[in-house]
């Protein structure tokens, strides 16, 4: 019976151990290494025990790649070079629309055929109504807000909310957050970088328009009293605190379920824990959706309206439930 053979997708020369040597032998090369340097690699680029070991067994221990001045006997700088099937991988990787969106670069992978499609990818416990990845408005919204992000400038946001109203913001983007399970896009914007409490989290795929990019000699013309819409238009925040009870996981699906928003968990005993969550009041209908869900692992601790309306929907689903 012949043995077959089989290529390990990614070695184990692409984990984080051998990333953290080649950079430490790459400054070596340069003849920029000093012991200072190396700890700030090790520290930025792998785990925090390793400095407990890494930098002994590099300088005077058997690995023989660094004398104790910090000189290596290697010529150049190590290079870690990609496989055909490793190539073809990431070709698929960058199929994905939602990787597209950031504009990748695949420079040497064009011409290469890609191991599989996105059509072959089943995803499930996600709901089926995603993003519209491929609209060339929402590509075009979600590009604007990621180059303000990276230019750190601010946006001019026209926006939908969940009830179909329009709202307005002259906002800085700070960070986009993906939800698996929504398979959402959200972006964090601040209203005023001096108060916290301004911060919003817009949906991308109800953003109408991103009109301009602004530099600061604008926003001073915006934050005229003459113009109010900078922090007059905005969307309610409300809070939410639950008790869930951490069986067969269950704070951790809790939390990723909800980890676009802004959290504080609190630790009662062994399997119970305290969560307050913070959202838009526009969005409230689908928070209680999602409370629902979770069946009896979640319990309202407060406010009371929501409560309230946690009993209401309880009983109109046993009152329907029964009429059936």
């Amino acid at each position: 019976m012949r043995k077959e053979k089989s290529e390990m997708l990614f070695h184990e020369i692409y984990g984080s151990y051998y990333n953290v040597i080649a950079a430490v032998l790459s400054e070596a090369v340069n003849g920029t290494l000093e012991d200072r340097k190396i700890r700030k690699i090790i520290q930025e680029k792998d785990f925090d025990e390793s400095i407990l070991n890494i930098p002994d067994k590099l300088v005077g221990g058997n690995w023989h790649l660094l004398t104790e001045d910090y000189e290596t006997p290697l010529m150049s700088e190590p290079k870690i070079h990609l496989t055909m099937l490793q190539k073809r991988w990431l070709k698929s990787i960058l199929l994905d629309p939602r990787i597209k969106l950031f504009q990748p670069d695949d420079d040497g992978l064009k011409d290469l055929e890609p191991l599989f499609s996105p059509e072959m990818v089943v995803y499930y416990d996600q709901n089926r109504d995603g993003d519209p990845y491929t609209e060339p408005i929402y590509v075009e919204n979600f590009r604007s807000v990621l180059e303000a992000i990276h230019s750190g400038q601010w946006i001019d946001i026209s926006y939908e909310t969940a009830r179909g109203k329009k709202a307005h913001y002259i906002c800085h983007p700070k960070s986009i957050e993906y939800s698996q399970k929504d398979d959402k896009f959200r972006v964090r914007i601040s209203l005023d970088l001096d108060r916290p409490e301004t911060d919003r989290v817009l949906n991308i795929s109800r953003i109408i328009a991103c009109n301009e990019i602004m530099d600061d000699r604008d926003m001073e013309s915006c934050r005229d009293k003459s113009n109010p819409k900078l922090l007059s238009a905005g969307i309610q925040k409300r809070s939410l605190t639950l008790e869930v009870t951490d069986e067969r996981n269950g704070l951790e699906r809790i939390l990723f379920h909800f980890s676009h928003l802004e959290k504080e968990t609190k630790k009662l005993d062994s399997q119970i824990y305290r969560l307050k969550l913070v959202y838009d009041a526009s969005d409230e209908t689908e928070m209680l959706i999602r409370i629902l869900s979770f069946g009896p692992k979640i319990k309202v601790i407060e406010p009371e309206d929501f409560i309230v309306k946690i009993r209401e929907r309880l009983l109109k689903q046993q009152t329907t439930l029964t009429e059936k």
